[in-house]
């Protein structure tokens, strides 16, 4: 297939990329035990984790967060690393003593760079998941857990971020299974799903694709839109409008799906569309709560005249009912959704630039590393 831009290429290359992350971390359907042993010295013994990260990255890391909290127990908090690097002397930093992960794509962002040395300044335990084995961020952390994406040319990032949410994923695995909070039978169920998940993306990309491009044609003169999600599904609301910022220049914002009526309802009109995220996970009761709530406020929302994209499992007539369009994707497990919820994003972003004239590999303003303070991100 011939891609005009390096972007569409990026975002066709994620179910390889994912391929060759897993394959650094399971082999015949199980953890490497190697890796187990290099995360062993990690953890805290409070079970505290810091996560540190900007952009992307830390859209990446809300979703671990909550990951870590829901299968292994753990208590943890994100920080945009720029403000976490600045709070060095605090006594905060001086009390607490989590174990802090930083993320960054190329392993050389300064703020996130900032916020491993005053983790280490702290005496920290501290862990890397980077795009770059070599960078300096993996090399000064204590573990590094470097991704398989390969090199990515276009500033949007596409397939480091997916690859970012893989190794979260994976991680949460050894953490849960250390524990003990995670049985034998269920550990390789979840393995055997993310293992799965490539071959699914790539089956459904063809599709995504021409429906993006559908899409975009039709909301190109929307003003602003609110991306809406609820749980570890708000991670994605968040990065989906970040890409639509930063590679068409269209304003969004993401929110939690209850903070809709909580002020940013005001803006909504027919040039603020909404996209909201209503999937859901039927063998597990908090998703299916959370999915309940969603489709109370689409059909809220279907009552005010809002224009909304849905993105929902297929088969879903009801959330569809209620969208004004409706993008499907396979039904999975609650903690693998985001994976595939956010590759339609990124199409209906990449397609958005088109629509707008912007050159989508190389948006104004942006580097893909941002290696000085104060540089745009």
């Amino acid at each position: 297939m011939v891609f005009a831009h390096e972007m569409l290429r990026e975002i066709y290359e994620q179910p390889e990329a994912l391929v060759r992350t897993l394959e650094m971390y399971v082999e015949r359907g199980a953890l490497k035990q190697d890796v187990a042993s290099r995360l062993a010295i990690w953890p805290n013994s409070a079970g505290e984790i810091l996560i540190a990260a900007s952009g992307s990255s830390r859209h990446s890391g809300l979703y671990g967060e909550i990951l870590l909290e829901d299968l292994c127990g753990l208590a943890v908090d994100v920080e945009y690393a720029s403000e976490y690097s600045c709070r060095g002397g605090s006594g905060f930093m001086n009390v607490r003593q989590p174990s802090v992960l930083v993320l960054s794509q190329s392993g050389e962002t300064s703020d996130t760079l900032a916020a491993l040395k005053a983790a280490r300044r702290q005496s920290h335990r501290t862990l890397a998941i980077t795009n770059a084995a070599a960078s300096t961020m993996a090399v000064k952390s204590d573990v590094s857990m470097p991704l398989g994406a390969g090199h990515e040319k276009a500033i949007p990032a596409t397939k480091s971020f997916t690859c970012q949410l893989a190794v979260l994923y994976l991680l949460a695995l050894y953490e849960g299974a250390r524990l003990g909070r995670m049985s034998a039978p269920d550990l390789t169920a979840h393995l055997a799903e993310i293992e799965a998940l490539p071959a699914v993306l790539a089956a459904h990309l063809d599709e995504w694709r021409e429906q993006a491009a559908g899409l975009a044609e039709r909301y190109k003169a929307a003003a602003t839109f609110l991306y809406l999600g609820r749980g570890i599904h708000y991670a994605i609301a968040r990065e989906g409008a970040l890409k639509l910022k930063e590679a068409s220049y269209v304003p969004a914002e993401g929110y939690p799906v209850g903070e809709l009526k909580h002020g940013p309802n005001a803006l909504v009109s027919e040039r603020v569309p909404l996209v909201v995220i209503a999937t859901v996970d039927r063998a597990l009761e908090p998703s299916v709560m959370r999915y309940g709530k969603t489709l109370e406020l689409l059909r809220d929302m279907k009552v005010q005249g809002a224009r909304v994209i849905v993105v929902a499992n297929e088969g879903d007539g009801v959330a569809a009912e209620l969208g004004s369009d409706c993008v499907f994707i396979p039904k999975a497990s609650e903690y693998l959704l985001p994976l595939m919820e956010v590759v339609p994003l990124q199409l209906f972003a990449y397609f958005m630039a088109l629509e707008h004239g912007v050159d989508v590999d190389r948006p104004r303003n942006l580097s893909k590393a941002v290696i000085e303070e104060g540089t745009a991100a």
